[in-house]
């Protein structure tokens, strides 16, 4: 049975990440091959216990280095007991955030280090990486703009640090993308969800061609 494919979204908060995850799911699934439609932290029962320790910290919060441990804990369990057994039996996985998140926040913004997350994804997920990495990058201005109404002045632990924290953020995923332009297609997230979802179907088409 020929392997299945694994594409992640990545980018910061509010940029339409997991809505696009869900239509391109849909796509391929009308399309005839079995998807699944995963998140992280989460996926799996024990990703999804860790994934309320990241986003509801017990007392003060962790810091950048136990927090890219937790979500390496978490990452390892999905890879584990869905995401390379799906991909064995020839689904498609489809996962809303994955390595590169990690490497952004605490690698990049939290200054763990992106060697460091790396290492830590080796041990865990031996190295398990997406064949596509889509990233999609949106304005501060519209992304601050689309909190205001999605989240209503509330957000988790994460999504709720200061502009710098998530600008810094989003300055390392496009150098993580200008690094390795292999591994990442950057999607414009400017526009209505069905003109971001035809630049996302256009990018999958063009690196899978006849296997989607």
């Amino acid at each position: 049975m020929m392997r299945g494919k694994f594409i992640a979204f990545e980018g910061g908060e509010g940029t339409g990440k997991s809505t696009q995850a869900r239509l391109l799911s849909d796509h391929i699934e009308k399309n005839g091959k079995q998807c699944v439609l995963t998140r992280e932290p989460g996926g799996t029962v024990g990703a999804e216990a860790i994934r309320a320790l990241l986003l509801d910290p017990p007392g003060s919060g962790w810091g950048a280095r136990a927090e890219a441990l937790l979500f390496a804990a978490a990452r390892s369990d999905h890879v584990e007991k869905l995401i390379n057994p799906a991909l064995t039996e020839g689904k498609w996985v489809i996962c809303d955030r994955y390595l590169d998140s990690s490497r952004a926040y605490q690698g990049g913004a939290g200054s763990v280090g992106d060697e460091a997350v790396l290492t830590l994804h080796e041990i865990g997920s031996k190295g398990l990486r997406p064949d596509l990495t889509l990233l999609v990058t949106v304005p501060a201005d519209l992304i601050n703009q689309r909190l205001t109404a999605r989240d209503a002045g509330q957000s988790d632990a994460i999504g709720g640090r200061n502009a710098a924290y998530h600008q810094a953020v989003a300055d390392t995923f496009i150098k993580l993308a200008k690094r390795e332009p292999e591994n990442f297609v950057l999607i414009d997230g400017v526009g209505s969800v069905d003109q971001v979802s035809m630049r996302i179907l256009q990018a999958v088409t063009d690196r899978f061609g006849a296997e989607l």
